[in-house]
């Protein structure tokens, strides 16, 4: 997609890098819903809960960053909904790395004037390190034996 993200993703990406907690949860609706698909006991509602996780990953990764790797908009017939692929790293208090990638789908929408997330499906995951081949991985889902 040509051109600027909407203003919301900006101040995402912005708020992250910038480590701004309040600026950030003040991007999500009052009684905001993040579905986790591949996860859905992680799923939840409110506000409240985005300030708590936040809270803890700006203190678990001190030096984190956020880049917006692509972005794109709904069909004409859902224009608030936004999908935005981002790549997250930084070094853990422990001394371990971080590193997540994976896309947000936005359901973008105003609150008191404002333009903000009313909702999300979340497909943020680890980036996995490990050596394990595109066969092996398959075999490992499915259970398959050969």
């Amino acid at each position: 997609m040509t051109g600027q993200p909407p203003a919301v993703v900006q101040h995402l990406h912005r708020a992250i890098d910038g480590h701004d907690l309040r600026a950030l949860v003040d991007l999500f609706a009052t009684d905001y819903r993040n579905e986790t698909p591949a996860h859905p006991a992680r799923s939840f509602t409110g506000r409240g809960q985005v300030r708590d996780n936040w809270t803890q990953i700006l203190a678990a990764v001190p030096d984190l960053r956020a880049t917006l790797v692509g972005w794109g908009s709904g069909s004409p017939d859902a224009p608030s909904t936004v999908w935005a692929e981002w790549d997250w790293s930084g070094h853990r208090v422990d001394g371990n790395d971080l590193r997540m990638r994976g896309v947000t789908v936005l359901g973008i929408g105003p609150e008191d004037g404002t333009d903000v997330v009313q909702w999300a499906r979340f497909y943020m995951e680890p980036v996995d390190e490990d050596d394990v081949d595109v066969t092996e991985a398959v075999r490992r889902i499915v259970g398959s034996s050969r």
